[in-house]
């Protein structure tokens, strides 16, 4: 199975919430929205051997919502975000939640938050 495999997996996981799920950066994004990257480090291997690759995978989530008045976009992000934790696989760590922050994608303002997961990946 790929690496590639693992973010796919993790896209599978996502899909049933009202929400856009990219896993690599899209040249566009149409909020609300999950988009799944790598984080640094991105792979931190553990084992190598002939036969054997176990390595902990590190990725960013980037959740999104549309940006319109603070309070409701805060509600809205602060949702997605407890959607995202609720369907996150069983074998995945989580870290800290950044600050939300404006962005502008295109013609529109998003307020965003990242927040880092892992998982261990054997080949």
């Amino acid at each position: 199975m790929p690496i590639s495999a693992t973010r796919t997996a993790l896209e599978t996981a996502l899909s049933g919430i009202a929400a856009n799920v990219y896993n690599s950066v899209p040249e566009s994004v149409i909020p609300p929205a999950i988009v799944i990257v790598p984080d640094s480090p991105y792979i931190e291997f553990e084992t190598i051997s002939k036969s054997t690759i176990r390595c902990k995978l590190n990725f960013t989530i980037t959740v999104a919502v549309s940006y319109y008045s603070n309070e409701a976009a805060l509600d809205n992000l602060e949702t997605l975000l407890l959607s995202v934790l609720a369907a996150l696989p069983a074998n995945y760590v989580v870290g800290a939640v950044d600050r939300p922050s404006i962005t502008q994608v295109g013609a529109s303002d998003l307020l965003v938050a990242d927040f880092n997961v892992s998982t261990y990946y054997t080949n």
